[in-house]
């Protein structure tokens, strides 16, 4: 499932095509994706401007002049791809429509937008911009990693005197917005700790910095491309080339030579080192 740098990847490509622009209609060509879509959403969309783009976790939201706000989550396998853009001397015409293009976004200025999701695992919904913090899938995150409420002392007050293993702490979305698999396993390893050492036993505040580096980095690299994530102009992030561990069983650390390592915990591969992690 695409993580922060992913999502972020995509929203800062809409941002050209769709922040301050007015969505001249929308064509909804299913009632569904992973839950219902919203009601009407096609008549409710069409000649809304496109007030600010913006992301929470691993959701987009986009902010509309009519009161409403649409949330956009990818799922495992949505794409969001732009067509019919001109950047520089370069033309990006539509393409044919596929078939698993679910929602399209015709703005007013010429290029189209395309939620396209093969296995429909993705959600849309709109709701008064008002309430946004308090849709059930907002409401109990905790802060953006990037953010200003994501400190030392923060995370520190947040894993002291808890058994859980540090990795699992830092995949709970109440703890930490947006933090995945990937990520973690890549922000274990620069820390040099074990995924399975309990958070009451490591040191929370090194963390922190790590989090963020590897996380800016990923967004620089355009994020990780595994299967069926792309960019907003259908280019594959690479950052993938820069795994240190993810991925990796059986070959050679990056840093001391030694087998990478694999073991599962709440169903979800952890890849270390078992010389560096401790």
């Amino acid at each position: 499932m695409p993580e922060l740098p992913e999502v972020e990847t995509v929203r800062r490509g809409l941002l050209p095509v769709m922040e301050g622009q007015r969505i001249a209609k929308a064509d909804v060509n299913r009632p569904d994706l992973r839950f219902p879509l919203p009601l009407n959403m096609a008549e409710r969309l069409k000649g809304a401007t496109v007030l600010s783009l913006w992301r929470r976790s691993k959701y987009i939201l986009a902010d509309l002049d009519t009161g409403e706000t649409l949330l956009i989550h990818l799922g495992m396998s949505g794409r969001i791809l732009i067509s019919g853009q001109t950047i520089g001397e370069f033309h990006h015409a539509h393409p044919a429509p596929q078939k698993h293009d679910h929602v399209e976004f015709h703005m007013a200025l010429g290029p189209r937008v395309t939620f396209n999701d093969a296995r429909r695992f993705g959600a849309m919904d709109l709701m008064p911009t008002a309430t946004t913090h308090a849709h059930a899938l907002l409401n109990q995150l905790g802060p953006e990693p990037l953010g200003n409420d994501f400190h030392e002392t923060y995370l520190t007050q947040r894993l002291a005197n808890r058994l859980t293993p540090i990795k699992s702490a830092l995949l709970d979305q109440h703890i930490i917005a947006g933090l995945g698999n990937i990520y973690v396993c890549e922000v274990l390893h620069r820390a040099g700790v074990h995924p399975a050492r309990l958070t009451a036993e490591t040191d929370a505040a090194p963390l922190v910095p790590i989090i963020r580096q590897v996380l800016q980095e990923a967004i620089e690299a355009g994020g990780s491309t595994l299967n069926d994530y792309r960019q907003t102009d259908g280019k594959l992030g690479y950052f993938q080339h820069r795994f240190k561990v993810y991925g990796r069983k059986g070959e050679a650390c990056l840093t001391c030579g030694t087998p990478i390592e694999r073991l599962v915990q709440s169903g979800r591969s952890s890849f270390y080192c078992p010389s560096c992690q401790r």
